[in-house]
Order: structure tokens, then C-alpha cells, then sequence
């Protein structure tokens, strides 16, 4: 991937350790990948991947995350009568991908409070970071859209450590 002009492209490990601009190592979960495929209805007429896109990108990854350690969006709404609504998202496109790319979208949680958590996530060709982003979300209460407590397997699953 080209760089930018007047942007040094970021070293591999660098690149590794953060999934934000914020410059830190996101502390919380391990982090998570997703494979992505861009397909025709992903880009625009000139066959980049639309901006919004990389937005529903990171949503899979953070979906898939839930489901890989077994706790379904469904199953959570029902369980613990809680949903998540996304209250803030923050996106720095460094590149772009294309029709036919195969990337990886990537997450790491960090709790954020009793009732938020805060997504650290990246969206990548190989060792090129396209996107990275941090997405916070509010946990809310089902019936009623009142703040609700993270559920406790969540929690736990937010603050091991990398």
C-alpha cells in the first residue's frame, strides 16, 4: 500500500499493538480478527470500498467477538435483557481496499464504567492498516432503553488481559 504524502508509514509492531489513533495499547480483551471479503456491492463506482462500509465491517467483528466466546447478541438481549447502541464512533482512514480485497477487521474491548465499553478496532490488508477506529457503545436495558450493567461474563471477558 502507498503511503500518503507527509505520513511515514507506522512500523509492523507498532501497527500491532494499537487499534486506535490514540497512540497506547488498548488495555481489555485479546484482540479478535474477522475475515472480510469486499465484495461489488461493498465499493462505489470506482471500485474502493465505500467509507461507511468499514463501519459495518467493525459491527461484524464486534458480533463475531461475542459469538466466539459465546455470547450471542440474541442470546444476550434474551438472557440479560440488555442490547448495546453504538454512542460514539471515531475513524481514521489511512488507505483503501478494493473489489475482491481480503482483509481482516479486528477488535479489542475495553470496559468503559459499569454500563459502557469501548471497542479498539482496525481493519487491515495483510500488515497495511486501512481504518482504525474506536467505537464506544452504551449498554442499555431492553424494556425501557435505561442504562444497564455490562453483564457479568462480558466483563469478565473485557478485562483479560492481552
Amino acid at each position: 500500500m502507498s503511503v500518503p504524502p507527509g505520513r511515514a508509514k507506522e512500523h509492523p509492531a507498532r501497527r500491532a499493538a494499537t487499534a486506535s489513533g490514540a497512540g497506547r495499547t488498548p488495555v481489555g480483551s485479546k484482540p479478535f480478527a474477522f475475515p472480510v471479503r469486499v465484495y461489488y456491492e461493498d465499493t462505489d463506482a470506482a471500485g474502493v470500498v465505500y467509507y461507511a462500509n468499514y463501519l459495518r465491517f467493525m459491527e461484524r467483528a464486534r458480533t463475531e467477538w461475542l459469538d466466539a466466546h459465546g455470547l450471542p447478541l440474541a442470546e444476550l438481549e434474551r438472557t440479560h435483557g440488555v442490547v448495546f447502541v453504538v454512542t460514539r464512533a471515531e475513524i481514521d482512514f489511512r488507505g483503501s481496499a478494493r473489489l475482491g480485497d481480503r482483509l481482516e477487521a479486528t477488535v479489542a474491548f475495553e470496559p468503559v464504567g459499569r454500563a459502557q465499553m469501548l471497542a479498539h478496532q482496525s481493519v487491515r490488508r495483510g500488515d497495511d492498516v486501512l481504518v482504525e477506529g474506536r467505537v464506544r457503545m452504551a449498554c442499555l436495558a431492553r424494556d425501557g432503553w435505561a442504562p444497564a450493567r455490562v453483564p457479568r461474563e462480558l466483563a469478565r471477558l473485557m478485562e483479560a488481559p492481552p
